[in-house]
């Protein structure tokens, strides 16, 4: 069922996988500097699912029964990590709130996943991550990376970078609790190439 739906999804479930890698800095973030609780072996098991899909990106693009294994497995996994935690720490970060910003703003919003890559790359080069990586990733496996792919407007990437720290405010991600300013949203999303 899951290899007959239409290949857009599979895409998807890369970048909502992939976003592993900025929802754990920011999990970690939040137990250095907000003494939250913190399990290594579920942020383990949530970076390799991310890691996963980056190194099989060559196969999961090809669309076919080994593509829809390796993205169900991460999903799973990342579910997984998810139940160790006993919350949705190692899989939603900053790149989530992002993407629910984006449901608020948008009458039709892109694909959850699709909205999460995109986030993910931003929060990714807000830590100071190898961004350009996870850019690659998704472009690699077709997956939107830019505003113009997602639909939206340049504008409303901005306004969302700037209100998704006010959609759970007790969870604490690199965005702080103040947020980022227009300016320094615009910028982050310039730099990465999302607008």
């Amino acid at each position: 069922v899951i290899k007959t739906a239409p290949y857009r999804y599979l895409a998807a479930g890369v970048g909502d996988i992939i976003s592993n890698l900025t929802a754990v800095k920011d999990w970690q973030l939040a137990h250095r500097l907000k003494g939250e609780y913190y399990s290594e072996y579920a942020a383990s098991l949530s970076l390799m699912s991310a890691k996963m899909v980056i190194k099989n990106a060559d196969i999961i693009r090809l669309g076919n029964e080994e593509s829809v294994r390796k993205v169900v497995k991460g999903l799973i996994s990342s579910g997984v990590a998810m139940s160790i935690a006993g919350s949705s720490r190692p899989a939603s970060g900053a790149e989530h709130l992002f993407s629910h910003a984006l449901d608020m703003l948008l009458e039709k919003p892109a694909l959850h996943g699709e909205q999460v890559g995109v986030g993910a790359i931003i929060t990714a080069y807000l830590h100071g991550l190898k961004w350009e990586r996870i850019r690659e990733t998704l472009k690699k496996v077709g997956a939107p990376t830019t505003a113009y792919e997602l639909g939206v407007e340049p504008e409303i990437v901005i306004k969302a970078l700037t209100i998704a720290h006010t959609i759970r405010p007790e969870r604490y991600t690199i965005l702080g609790k103040d947020g980022l300013t227009w300016e320094a949203a615009e910028e982050a999303a310039r730099i990465t190439g999302v607008i």
